[in-house]
């Protein structure tokens, strides 16, 4: 990677936006008020041009603007591994990313980066909760936020808490003091090519320059197995700190322990920042109060009669079910599982589903899902039935009648374990299509 330059160096350069999704506009509002006006290249663009500006397929002619620049700023989504992106770098073009641009310019004692296969969001929504109520501004950026660069996000809070995914790390040059990292299991294969070099893309963002801290959960078996890859400096989060916390975490009225070890990874890195009041129990416990669980992450829409629906959507590959289902060990559960295939191991969430000791039913859905459910009947048939359905709708359907006879607690739980791209825009279109598809079954209550 070239030298790091900040977004106050490029108001002089020729410059590409590629891919323009929320953060690609957020970086071309950032640029326009550096008085720069930049190339707009996008793989499928969804509009011709933005503020009369043409937007450029890349495979059309894109790719040739793009290698016209000085800087191209490039979309999260948009795999570092392209071979379009080894011929910018070799063509003497810097690729870089928003994000890394942002941490150029920052203080990096006010501004955390929390990563992790999962439970970065819910980690990042409650170190705001925390810091806010706590008496200072703070604002979460990423997937749960704005992109911190963004200009309509002044004014400027006094931390921001950035939800960092495994795209974005690559794209640092530094990175803030405080960093965390949540949990580690396989994903986004189809970004990075390989687990080991997605393993290595994570975690490398302990180790960058700046990093004084990484607070990591350890309760979590393969971060433990990848600490060499977490630097010098590292604060693990164990039971015991998790068994400690419930005296305050107690009362989010989140459900499962992932999200207990969530809770106790937020207030190590407000101890971390030096925040007055972490330490306290007390504090801590008035500070938690009026927390609301993130949309689509084990959020309970309620029962119909006496089976309750639970929306997990954002449940893209095993880790995430397989937490949603330890948050429900005691009750009946229907799972709703399957979306794209990114070739993923299903092995472990089969396992988790035969050691279950109550009934369950696993409804696949396409695409992946007969997939998924090939791997869970051969683990065994143990107390777990599987039935395909073609849709969401008649998935829902499916586990709703399988529910109604299972017993009074049963739960019709919606976590895929795969992403919804390919039949639902996103997770958001999906989490809806749940809710309409649970409408249909009667009134909520």
């Amino acid at each position: 990677m070239r030298p790091p330059i900040s977004w106050s160096a490029l108001a002089d350069a020729t410059v590409g936006v590629w891919g323009l999704g929320v953060e690609g506009r957020a970086s071309i509002q950032k640029l326009h008020v550096l008085g720069c006006h930049p190339v707009l290249v996008d793989d499928a663009p969804a509009v011709p041009g933005i503020d009369g500006q043409p937007v450029l397929t890349t495979a059309a002619g894109g790719l040739d603007a793009l290698l016209a620049c000085d800087a191209v700023i490039k979309s999260p989504g948009i795999s570092r591994y392209r071979d379009e992106v080894a011929r910018l770098a070799a063509a003497g073009v810097l690729v870089c990313g928003g994000l890394g641009l942002f941490m150029e310019e920052a203080d990096p004692a006010r501004v955390v980066c929390i990563t992790g296969t999962k439970g970065k969001s819910t980690t990042t929504a409650l170190a705001v909760h925390l810091l806010r109520r706590l008496g200072h501004q703070a604002r979460a950026g990423g997937n749960i936020g704005h992109p911190p660069w963004d200009p309509d996000t002044e004014p400027r809070p006094d931390y921001w808490v950035v939800e960092t995914s495994s795209f974005q790390v690559p794209d640092l040059w530094h990175a803030p003091r405080v960093v965390a990292v949540t949990s580690l299991s396989p994903d986004h294969l189809d970004w990075h090519g390989t687990v080991t070099r997605y393993y290595a893309d994570k975690l490398s963002l302990c180790t960058k320059p700046g990093v004084a801290l990484a607070v990591a959960s350890g309760t979590d078996v393969e971060l433990r197995a990848h600490a060499a890859l977490l630097g010098p400096h590292v604060r693990w989060v164990s039971d015991a700190d998790v068994a400690r916390d419930a005296a305050w975490s107690g009362g989010l009225g989140l459900p499962g322990p992932h999200n207990a070890r969530n809770a106790s990874v937020a207030r190590a890195v407000l101890v971390a920042l030096g925040i007055p009041g972490a330490e306290d129990d007390a504090t801590l416990a008035e500070a938690a109060r009026g927390f609301e669980g993130l949309p689509s992450r084990c959020h309970s829409l309620g029962r119909v009669g006496t089976v309750e629906f639970v929306d997990d959507s954002l449940s893209t590959n095993v880790l995430p079910a397989q937490a949603a289902l330890q948050a429900f060990e005691g009750r009946p559960v229907a799972l709703l599982v399957g979306g794209h295939d990114r070739g993923l191991d299903y092995t472990p969430l089969a396992r988790s589903l035969q050691a279950r000791a109550l009934p369950t039913l696993v409804v696949t859905m396409p695409d992946n899902g007969p997939r998924i459910g090939i791997t869970v009947r051969h683990a065994g048939a143990g107390l777990v039935q599987v039935e395909e359905a073609d849709s969401l709708e008649a998935a829902v359907e499916t586990a709703f009648g399988w529910a109604v006879s299972a017993g009074p607690e049963a739960v019709v739980l919606l976590s895929p374990a795969a992403p919804s791209f390919g039949r639902f825009v996103d997770y958001r279109e999906r989490s809806a299509a749940f809710a309409a598809a649970v409408g249909a079954c009667g009134p909520l209550t």
